[in-house]
């Protein structure tokens, strides 16, 4: 088990903050706990105010989960850098200021933002239990934990279009598939798109099927850690309609906008307005 102090860091708002998928609650005990799948790996961690403890090796916590979490940078600069004047998104920061943009797998993300177009947030983590559970290796930890990894492009590149229907995807089947077979194939070279700067990645992104600009952002923010990349749904919109008329300041937090966004998405989500749709543009035909 390793103990950490960190600042900035809030296990709770991260597994709210519509980034991730595989992480959710554990009931029971008097710290907050939380399971997290990441591709092939399983990780318990639970949190009393700055105080978290993970548990796993000190060497797999070092090789992996502390750069997952990206513990290593000071999440307290960007807040900082607001403009003290812009009373909405001070109030964001605030609300979410606990959030951290996680360093996930570029496949996995792929496939998770296909499938959370036109859904809910429940509904996506649903359906992506259900695909590593049909189609992922099945895993056991030392506890005797039982969890799937997540499956690989071949593993689904296979399948008939319409075959993760099964596994409630609905029309999001064939996005899916294809993109496997796009990447099982090598036309998506996603070792290729790793070492891409943003607006080059995002364009490779963009030519897979079913990847619509606000999916492609989405990758680009949560696998890439491209920083630049400002996903723009329904609610951002709204947000930006109602307080940032001329257009977000993005001169003044050039670096920095994905970060922003998520204090955003996660104020709107956590203001009672229920589960957000995560909408996101028509599908490519």
């Amino acid at each position: 088990m390793v103990r950490v102090q960190a600042d900035y860091f809030d296990l709770e708002q991260i597994c709210r903050s519509g980034q991730c998928f595989r992480m959710r609650p554990l009931e029971g005990g008097t710290k907050a706990g939380y399971e997290i799948v990441a591709g092939e790996r399983y990780l318990r961690a639970v949190q009393e105010g700055k105080e978290c403890e993970f548990f796993c090796s000190r060497e797999e916590f070092d090789g992996f989960w502390k750069e997952y979490f990206d513990l290593d940078e000071d999440y307290g600069r960007f807040i900082r850098q607001i403009n003290p004047r812009d009373a909405y998104l001070t109030a964001a920061a605030a609300s979410g200021s606990g959030i951290r943009i996680l360093r996930q797998d570029l496949w996995e993300m792929t496939v998770s933002f296909l499938i959370s177009q036109q859904n809910n947030i429940p509904r996506i983590r649903r359906c992506i239990e259900n695909l590593c559970r049909e189609y992922g290796q099945r895993r056991v930890t030392s506890e005797g934990e039982e969890y799937w990894g997540f499956p690989r492009p071949q593993s689904l590149a296979v399948l008939r279009e319409d075959e993760l229907k099964a596994c409630n995807l609905g029309y999001r089947s064939r996005y899916v598939v294809r993109t496997a077979r796009s990447v099982a194939s090598g036309e998506l070279d996603l070792v290729r798109v790793k070492d891409m700067p943003y607006k080059k990645a995002r364009e490779e992104l963009l030519k897979a099927f079913g990847v619509g600009e606000k999916v492609a952002d989405c990758i680009c923010l949560f696998a890439l850690h491209h920083l630049e990349a400002f996903p723009v749904d329904t609610h951002i919109r709204q947000v930006l309609d109602a307080h940032y008329k001329r257009g977000f300041p993005k001169q003044r937090y050039r670096g920095i906008y994905g970060v922003l966004q998520q204090y955003i998405f996660y104020y709107e989500l956590h203001g009672d307005k229920g589960c957000p749709v995560l909408s996101c543009d028509p599908e490519k035909t």
